[in-house]
């Protein structure tokens, strides 16, 4: 079977996979374009890495658009068909591979604000998932960076079953349909997956939502005391606990004093008015960060995600990789 020529990689961000097929017994029309966003979502969480879930729910489409004259409506659902195949092919590409983590998942906490930052290039680091995949409010809790590496310390059909009974609402009937196993089995790998979440999780009640008056306002301040480099004033929105780290420079802070030691090195070697401007990644608030540049103007630095809890901002983790600047759609300056 051939490949129609209008489906092409470039479609993962401009156009769609619609494939309407009549099957005179069936009489369905099939649509997948508009499982797209959510299949992509899917195999983030699954693979912690937002190019690869690009690739994989584009994969996912195409092997579905292969397999149309297959499909039975009698038997699942699109979406059900789509989700069963967006697995499969997560679980194989994950046959092999290291997990994607964040330096805190990596080693102890450092406590030397001069130790020198060498990225380490080797370690397929957990990347954020910009907004337009993450604005839907019932996915939120399914997409923050807090849960998504905490999934990726499971295996990969632990990983599986949670995330498609757990977060996608699946029964274990369609669950054992789509993983090629029993009811028993996914119950059992259900239990072992949240018992193994139970310690690494945030308590979710802890957590606030982006569009809460106490989170701008906290995120408000936090702007501008990041732009006046005011180190006093930033440690004073922190939780006691709070955690910094940065991929991908395997390292990383606990502590509010900590925290706070370490900004006030990033902004010696950056002396100057700073920029943020606010955004969101993963159902969280976020922002990017421009540095003072030689110009008078403002270059960008990094992509901040973060955490902020009723007691004040519990974590951030700062992203510094172009691809995802690119993938954010941020600006590379500003005047």
């Amino acid at each position: 079977m051939s490949v129609p020529s209008w489906f092409s990689r470039s479609q993962v961000h401009t156009g769609g996979l619609r494939e309407t097929h009549r099957d005179p017994g069936h009489n369905l029309a099939v649509d997948f374009e508009p499982f797209r966003r959510e299949l992509v979502v899917h195999c983030y969480r699954m693979l912690g890495s937002l190019h690869d879930a690009e690739d994989l729910a584009q994969e996912t489409l195409l092997r579905a658009w292969k397999a149309r004259e297959r499909y039975d409506e009698r038997r699942a659902s699109v979406r059900t068909w789509l989700y069963r195949i967006a697995t499969n092919v997560c679980l194989t590409a994950l046959e092999g591979r290291a997990r994607r983590p964040l330096p805190s998942g990596l080693g102890a906490a450092s406590t030397d604000p001069g130790v020198p930052l060498v990225p380490d290039f080797e370690v397929p680091w957990l990347q954020p998932l910009p907004a337009r995949y993450a604005d839907d409010p019932q996915a939120r809790a399914g997409v923050r960076l807090a849960f998504v590496a905490a999934v990726q310390l499971l295996p990969p059909r632990q990983r599986a079953v949670l995330l498609l009974r757990d977060v996608l609402q699946f029964s274990a009937a369609e669950v054992a349909t789509q993983l090629d196993t029993s009811v028993p089995s996914v119950t059992s790998s259900l239990q072992r997956a949240r018992a193994a979440l139970a310690t690494a999780m945030p308590r979710e009640h802890e957590v606030r939502e982006p569009g809460d008056q106490a989170v701008r306002e906290t995120v408000e301040r936090y702007v501008r005391a990041f732009e006046a480099a005011d180190v006093a004033a930033l440690v004073t929105l922190l939780t006691d606990d709070a955690v910094l780290e940065m991929p991908p420079v395997p390292l990383w802070y606990a502590g509010s004093a900590d925290y706070g030691r370490f900004m006030a090195r990033v902004f010696t070697m950056r002396p100057g008015a700073w920029r943020a401007v606010p955004l969101t990644a993963n159902g969280q608030p976020a922002l990017a960060a421009y540095c003072p540049d030689d110009d008078g103007g403002h270059r960008l630095h990094t992509l901040q995600v973060l955490t902020v809890t009723p007691a004040g901002i519990a974590h951030n983790v700062v992203f510094q990789d172009p691809r995802l600047f690119a993938a954010f759609g941020l600006a590379v300056s500003v005047p």
